[in-house]
């Protein structure tokens, strides 16, 4: 088995790729973020799906983006969005991806492993610079340029195999694939027990996943929503 690394954030779309990973024959060894999210009850989540999923370790990194705040997530003087606006919202936090990769890659070279996986998405998301196909594709290059496997003939493979699929799709590969989705957190400011508060713009991309689907929400929410 080849040995891969995939972020994983406890959310839906991370836990997708993690079972796609080892679907496609990978011994993967997980690995989170602890940024200072305000939603924190997604770590725990991360590492229920991790056991539930079979990963071969799951590892958290510290990394505190609180000391630049400049996201709903990491400043909580910023108050998460709770309705739909334009543009690149509140909630995306400045270099998150980058940040999370690189320390991906570290790992990575160390297994080791030629393959990272994380759960990027362009088509349900919330607009994030750095979601999109070109940046993948960015970060990939600046990998193989990067690193010393890369330089002595093991060039890495990022894969983002979530990229061009809705969340309806998403969530129907999972299910496929064994995936239980009540395991995951994916609302922004779900309280210490990963209840959601069903109105945020990750809670409402999960939500309409789902009811696209066809398929039943295992999410756990704060109150009653409107239908």
């Amino acid at each position: 088995m080849k040995n891969a690394v995939v972020l994983l954030s406890g959310g839906l779309d991370s836990a997708t790729v993690l079972a796609m990973a080892r679907q496609q024959g990978f011994a993967c060894y997980t690995l989170s973020v602890d940024y200072g999210q305000r939603h924190h009850a997604e770590l725990a989540a991360a590492t229920r799906v991790a056991a539930a999923l079979g990963a071969h370790e799951h590892r958290v990194i510290n990394i505190d983006l609180t000391a630049f705040g400049g996201s709903a997530l990491t400043d909580s003087n910023i108050a998460v969005p709770e309705q739909m606006s334009s543009g690149i919202p509140l909630t995306y936090v400045p270099a998150r991806n980058t940040i999370m990769l690189s320390l991906a890659l570290a790992w990575a070279e160390v297994l080791q492993a030629q393959d990272i996986f994380f759960g990027v998405n362009a088509v349900d998301y919330s607009g994030y610079p750095d979601c999109r196909p070109e940046y993948v594709s960015a970060f990939e290059h600046m990998a193989n340029l990067a690193t010393r496997a890369a330089v002595e003939g093991k060039p890495l493979t990022l894969h983002a195999p979530l990229l061009h699929l809705s969340k309806a799709e998403i969530i129907l590969r999972g299910r496929e694939l064994g995936v239980d989705y009540s395991l995951t957190v994916s609302c922004y400011q779900a309280d210490e027990q990963g209840a959601a508060c069903g109105v945020c713009d990750s809670c409402r991309l999960r939500r309409a996943g789902f009811e696209s689907a066809q398929t039943p929400d295992p999410t756990r929410y704060r109150a009653v929503l409107p239908r």
